[in-house]
């Protein structure tokens, strides 16, 4: 550029003649000319701008063996700065990550029920309690389902639509919430508890006629079952066997709760359960009617004063109740000297010691059928 016209553009952007120091050596470019990407000269430590003697000029990069890029040859530009790192969605540091994993563990609004309702959760017992309708029912919750389920999930909504039951679509989670973490199956029923029958209704003659009509009755007592997975099993085993009465005792029992439902797969729905306060007064009485009453036990050593004999040679040829004992302890003393006999299952092999018992819920199923299938084969 010449002087002359160096002085008017000075004059004209209100530059003093005398250059500072910051701005000598100060090189004007052309518009078209493509400006390097700043890159650390040699020696330097990559921050601020470039040093170097060349008039502030940025020199090409140094190649591997010595040689340096030439632009007037057409020689590729140097690589530019890489662009600053961004954290993936997934990592912690990234504040749009932590506010979408926010927004999906976001708990479901909480579902008001009714006071006094209970949740009833599984296909079995919510479809038994729609079409047995012994419950007040409030709503049905199903999930969204698809393939075969979604039939099933179809048939309880028309169901509940007969009964005039609203029906609530909320996801699994919800479903989750609502059971407390119980194997729903998508469905859930909001209805009202059941409760224990007195005896007094079972000697109704419209409730109990059809027993005494039966010339050898079976009835199942329970004493003190605590657990509900059992109860729920042994209620199972009773009605698919033919008992036709289950009594259990008011104290130290568990009482008709939803896990007993489940466990039933619906049986409690649709098999009265009875229940009294006073059972050795109930058996008592019993036996003054000519019923036979039958306890059970593990180790027969254990017992005195009560004959005890192998379920395999037990007769039934009578009213026969079979008294069943808690968990741990079995029956207790007072009701054992209320039984005619004992019965027990002979084991199939030598047993360690520890494991010489079997499950409440499954030796009752062992019981029952040894005593049931002799009104099968006698058609009594």
């Amino acid at each position: 550029m010449e002087p002359a016209l160096r002085a008017g553009v000075r004059r004209a952007v209100g530059l003093s003649p005398v250059l500072p120091r910051c701005w000598r050596g100060l090189r004007f470019r052309s518009t078209r000319e493509e400006r390097p990407p700043p890159f650390a000269a040699a020696g330097g430590d990559g921050e601020g701008p470039p040093r170097g003697g060349d008039g502030g000029r940025l020199s090409p990069p140094a190649l591997p063996g010595g040689s340096r890029l030439n632009a007037s040859r057409g020689d590729p530009a140097p690589q530019s700065r890489p662009f600053p790192w961004h954290p993936p969605r997934s990592h912690p540091g990234n504040p749009r990550a932590s506010g979408a994993s926010k927004r999906l563990e976001r708990k479901p609004p909480p579902v008001v029920r009714p006071e006094g309702s209970e949740l009833l959760f599984g296909v079995a017992p919510c479809a038994l309690a729609l079409a047995r309708a012994r419950r007040g029912l409030f709503r049905l919750f199903l999930q969204p389902s698809s393939g075969s389920r979604r039939a099933v999930t179809a048939e309880l909504a028309l169901q509940a639509a007969a009964r005039g039951v609203p029906v609530q679509r909320v996801r699994r989670r919800e479903l989750d919430a609502l059971c407390r973490g119980h194997v729903h199956q998508g469905v859930c029923l909001e209805a009202t508890p059941l409760r224990f029958k007195s005896l007094e209704e079972a000697e109704k003659p419209d409730v109990g006629g059809e027993e005494r009509a039966k010339p050898r009755p079976v009835w199942l007592v329970l004493e003190h079952i605590q657990d509900p997975m059992n109860l729920g099993a042994l209620l199972r085993s009773a009605y698919f066997l033919g008992v036709d009465r289950v009594v259990t005792s008011q104290r130290n029992s568990c009482p008709l709760t939803p896990t007993v439902s489940k466990a039933s797969s619906g049986v409690m729905e649709v098999f009265d359960v009875y229940s009294t306060d006073d059972l050795r007064s109930f058996l008592k009485a019993k036996s003054a009617e000519g019923w036979e009453v039958v306890g059970t036990v593990s180790k027969p050593e254990d017992v005195e004063d009560v004959p005890v004999i192998s379920c395999l040679e037990f007769r039934w040829n009578k009213p026969v109740i079979l008294v069943i004992g808690s968990e741990g302890d079995g029956l207790s003393l007072e009701t054992q000297l209320l039984c005619h006999r004992m019965l027990t299952i002979p084991p199939g092999r030598a047993l360690h010691p520890g494991i010489e018992s079997l499950n409440v819920s499954v030796a009752t199923g062992i019981l029952l059928h040894s005593i049931c299938s002799q009104k099968l084969r006698h058609g009594g």
